[in-house]
Formats: C-alpha cells, sequence, structure tokens
C-alpha cells in the first residue's frame, strides 16, 4: 500500500466520521463501527478478519477503560452525594479564589495525573470539575480543560509516569535529568493549554442544553453535614498512593517475593480504584448516615450514562485496531521514517502518526522510541532525555477519535463531535507542539 493512499484512507475516514455524526445525526457508535469495516474492505483486508479486527480492538481497550470508569463514576457518586465535592470544591474556591479555579484545577491535575493514566486522573477528578463549575458558576470547559492538559502532560512528558518510562527505558535516558527537563518544559505547556487556552476555548464554545452526567453529580444545594475535608481528599488519593506504591515496589521490596507480589497487586490500577471505592462506601456513606439501600442506590443510579460512553470508547479502539491491521498505520510510518529529517523532529513525527494511526498515546510512545531508539544509539548531540520529551509530546497529538480519551470528554463534558475537536483535539495538538518547539530551544542547551 502506498502512502498516499494509505493517508487518503484515514483522511477520508475521519471526514466520514465527523460528517456521518455532525451532519446527518447518525449514533456515534454505528458511524465508527461502519466506518471502520469499510476502511478495512477499501485497504484489501480479507473479509472474514475484518470484524473480528474491531472486536479485538474494542474488546482490549474495554477491558481495562471499562472497569476503570465504572469504578471511577462510583466513587465519583459517593463524593457528589455525601457533599465531599462541595467541602473539597469550598476549600479550594477559598483558598484560590474563584478567578483562579482554573488554575488550582490545572495544580490538581498535575499532582493526581503522575503516577495514573489519563482515564483514571479523568474519572477521579470529573465529579469536582463539575461541583467546583457550579459553586462558582464558571462555564464548565473553563474548569475542565485545565485538568484535562495537566493530566494529558503528566501522561506525556513526566516520569514516574508508565508511558513515559516505557520511552525512557528504550532510550537509556537518565530519570533524574528527565524528570527536572520535564517539570521545567511541562509546566509552562500545562499553562498554555489549560487555563490560557480553556479561558479561550470556553469563551467561544458555549455549551447548551442538560448534561446528565453533570446533573448526578451536583445536587442543587449544597450538602449541610458534609464530610471532612482531610478524609474526602484521603479518599480521592488513596488509589493513586495505591498505584504510586506499586509502581515503586521493585526498588522497596524483594522482587518476586511476598511483600512485592501483594504491592503489585493493590498497585494494580483496577485493584487501587476498587479498594478506594470500597473505602468510599463506609468513609463518604455509612459514616455519612447512608444506608446500605442507599449506597446501592447510587451506584446503580451512575453506571446507566456511563453505557453510551464505554461504547463509544470501545468503537474508538476497534477504529484503532482496524488502522492497525489493515496495514494503513504501517504504510504511513514507512514514509515517514524515509523523510531525512533531524532525530528529535522524527520521533515527534513517528509518535503521533501512531497515535493518529491507533489512539493510544502509550502505544504511540513505545512504539516511536522501539523505532528511534537503534538510530540514537549511532547518533551524537542528541540528549536522550529530550528524546523521551519530544516522543511523549507527539505521542498526544491530535485527540483523535479513536483514543479513549476523546470519547470521555465529549460524552461527560456534553459536547457535540466538532465541539471536541475545537476543543479536546486543538488542546492535545498544542501540547504537542508546544513540546516539539520546547525541546527544539532546549536541545540547543541540553546534549
Amino acid at each position: 500500500m502506498s502512502a498516499a493512499f494509505a493517508i487518503s484512507l484515514a483522511v477520508t475516514a475521519i471526514l466520514a466520521v465527523i460528517v456521518l455524526i455532525a451532519r446527518f445525526r447518525l449514533n456515534p457508535f454505528i458511524v465508527l463501527f461502519i466506518v471502520s469495516i469499510a476502511l478495512a474492505l477499501f485497504a484489501g483486508m480479507p473479509a472474514d478478519h475484518v470484524v473480528a479486527s474491531f472486536e479485538n480492538g474494542a474488546g482490549h481497550v474495554l477491558g481495562h477503560v471499562g472497569t476503570v470508569i465504572a469504578l471511577g463514576t462510583m466513587l465519583g457518586k459517593m463524593l457528589a452525594e455525601s457533599g465531599g465535592a462541595d467541602r473539597i470544591a469550598l476549600t479550594i474556591s477559598g483558598f484560590a479564589g474563584r478567578e483562579r479555579v482554573d488554575w488550582a484545577m490545572m495544580v490538581i491535575g498535575l499532582l493526581i495525573g503522575l503516577p495514573v493514566f489519563f482515564e483514571v486522573g479523568f474519572v477521579l477528578l470529573i465529579p469536582l470539575v463539575f461541583v467546583l463549575a457550579d459553586r462558582t458558576n464558571m462555564p464548565l470547559l473553563r474548569v475542565a480543560l485545565p485538568m484535562g492538559a495537566a493530566l494529558s502532560v503528566t501522561h506525556a512528558l513526566i516520569p514516574p509516569h508508565p508511558a513515559a518510562l516505557l520511552a525512557l527505558s528504550a532510550y537509556h535516558a537518565n530519570i533524574g535529568h528527565t524528570i527536572m527537563l520535564g517539570i521545567v518544559i511541562g509546566t509552562p505547556i500545562a499553562v498554555i493549554a489549560g487555563p490560557v487556552f480553556g479561558r479561550f476555548a470556553s469563551a467561544r464554545v458555549p455549551l447548551s442544553g442538560v448534561n446528565p452526567l453533570a446533573e448526578q453529580f451536583v445536587k442543587h444545594e449544597p450538602a449541610t453535614n458534609m464530610p471532612s475535608f482531610f478524609l474526602t481528599v484521603f479518599t480521592i488519593l488513596s488509589p493513586v498512593v495505591l498505584m504510586l506504591v506499586g509502581s515503586m515496589a521493585d526498588r522497596i521490596t524483594t522482587v518476586h517475593g511476598t511483600a512485592n507480589t501483594v504491592l503489585h497487586f493493590v498497585g494494580n490500577t483496577d485493584i487501587a480504584l476498587a479498594l478506594a471505592t470500597l473505602l468510599s462506601f463506609y468513609v463518604l456513606g455509612v459514616a455519612q448516615g447512608f444506608s446500605a439501600a442507599t449506597i446501592l442506590r447510587f451506584t446503580n443510579e451512575c453506571l446507566g450514562p456511563t453505557a453510551l460512553i464505554m461504547l463509544l470508547i470501545g468503537a474508538g479502539g476497534g477504529f484503532g485496531r482496524v488502522l492497525i491491521d489493515s496495514g494503513v498505520s504501517r504504510a504511513i510510518t514507512d514514509a515517514a521514517l524515509g523523510a531525512h529529517m533531524p532525530l528529535l523532529v522524527l520521533a515527534w513525527v513517528l509518535a503521533a502518526i501512531v497515535r493518529v494511526a491507533c489512539g493510544s498515546s502509550t502505544v504511540a510512545m513505545a512504539t516511536a522510541s522501539g523505532i528511534v531508539a537503534p538510530i540514537l544509539e549511532h547518533s551524537t548531540g542528541v540528549s536522550a532525555e529530550l528524546m523521551v520529551l519530544v516522543t511523549g509530546a507527539g505521542s498526544v497529538a491530535f485527540g483523535p477519535m479513536n483514543d479513549a480519551g476523546f470519547w470521555q470528554i465529549k460524552e461527560y463534558l456534553g459536547l457535540t463531535v466538532p465541539q471536541t475537536i475545537k476543543t479536546w483535539s486543538v488542546l492535545e495538538t498544542l501540547i504537542a507542539v508546544c513540546g516539539l518547539v520546547f525541546c527544539l530551544i532546549a536541545s540547543i542547551f541540553v546534549h
């Protein structure tokens, strides 16, 4: 398959998804499924492999993200019903001031996002975003986008996040220097893509209509018997702490020992969230006077609105898998490798291509770093630490529709597909481009 044909197929498929959903108002899941099948057939994939490819991609994504969304939504519901979200919202707005709530959410996103994947940080913090926006009477996008930008920056640029560690290992970079450079370069990027762009976007993309997901987290009147700030924050941070401890297990315990196995187990994303959710049932439920029947009702109610989100995330994963299995992504990647360009730019371009092809920024970082690392070994004058950062920057480019985060943002914030492209896809591209530019500037001083 030629690169020109592969690019035309990918562009046509993306445009078809946008037009069919935005112009003809077709169900997004049906559209993603049909376009994926059509793309595979036009690319020459055997008909008997097409559906299996889509199903494998959807199942792979939902196997992880579905559990995360379900548990995170239950935890968020308990946070909202108990008044815990109000307690944190009042404390943050009182400390930071109403006009700086978006900056506060950026800082919180940077801290929460360090040890966890984007999807986990998002479901942990979105209830707080809904409540803060409501209590401060601030546009939802102005509060939500800085949080999302911060989570994306930490995911891509700053170890010990798992995605960044993959590239760090491939390039044999120094973790201390990478963290330092990641903070120096990542912080201004979070500011530009977060509060600065968030204020710009919220003024130009007005949200209308009732958001059922926001409604279930926001109570019209703040709770009178709110849990303490410490207990509420402890409950939210408990999965983050467990995941962080799990990631450090090999450093603080004997590998394959009993303690090591236990720490890895409780540090698993799903287990950590499950334990935190169970903790919330007591701390934010029973201790606040809710009966077991009421807690059960809360957890059942909150899952209904997430059904479409899970379907769309699965369909996005299927779309990405078809792009890979059909050979479209490989043809485009090979074309990029054939072009003569600086190593930093090549790593960024390859990561961006894989990002568009499969949707996952983690896969994009791992794939691009695996391709470029052997080239780096025979090159001089290029910083391995900057290679990690520039690969991470490229891995979040474009915020494509086959990324789980795209549909999370769309459905949770009540956006249309064009609105999601104007806000989230632009934000992700802003992070990617700023990352490339800042890394190129830093390369003048860092070798």
